[in-house]
């Protein structure tokens, strides 16, 4: 008997079933760990202490297994990333804190470093759909950067002809470089150290004299 997969009852004829839950987090971690393509379903099933047909049959496909684990990221680790934006004060205090979070949690060990929605992607051209979505996730998360600097413009924190696109665009671009530094072993002093150093970059108003 598998940590995944149990006996219901002693009872002869019962059918052997499994923690679904359990098995959508190892399948995440996989993913999460070496991306859609590389993750075979024999990979899944030896990961998940499951046989194929069990998959098949909890999840339809390893292509909707991948969809639930990409929701189950945002859910999860995704959210607490995020949860800066949606705390209130300044909108710099709620960047530098995304930033300074995201140092923490892409290095931190017991889960793939780096971030899922980077590198889960697809480089095969039939699984262009796998990446599609990814990219729709990543663009909600620029747009909820560009909306929260927009506040900070409009709350008169930033100067009026700040770029909150443009700055969205930065920022993101810093959170997907530290990803992928992560990924090649950067420490989270490291990490912490872009991080402040990206903060030099948010626009300062000027003080009347």
């Amino acid at each position: 008997m598998t940590t995944m997969e149990k006996r219901v009852s002693p009872g002869r004829g019962r059918p052997r079933q499994f923690d679904r839950d359990a098995a959508l987090g190892t399948a995440m971690a996989l993913f999460w760990r070496h991306g859609y393509d590389a993750t075979s379903i024999a990979a899944l099933t030896d990961a998940m202490s499951i046989t194929a047909p069990s998959l098949y049959a909890a999840f339809g496909s390893k292509e909707q297994l991948f969809y639930e684990a990409v929701d189950r990221y945002a859910q999860t680790h995704g959210m607490e990333l995020y949860a800066p934006l949606a705390r209130p004060g300044a909108a710099r205090d709620a960047i530098h804190a995304l930033l300074r979070g995201a140092a923490a949690q892409f290095s931190t060990r017991g889960h793939p470093s780096g971030c899922f929605l980077l590198s889960g992607a697809s480089h095969s051209v039939d699984c262009a759909y796998i990446d599609d979505t990814l990219k729709a996730r990543r663009r909600e998360r620029q747009a909820a950067l560009q909306a929260r600097i927009q506040q900070g413009i409009d709350g008169g924190e930033l100067p009026a002809q700040a770029d909150a696109a443009a700055l969205a665009r930065f920022f993101n671009t810093v959170l997907q470089g530290m990803s992928m530094q992560a990924r090649d072993g950067a420490t989270r002093a490291a990490l912490e150290s872009v991080a402040e150093t990206a903060m030099l970059a948010w626009p300062q108003k000027r003080v009347r004299r």
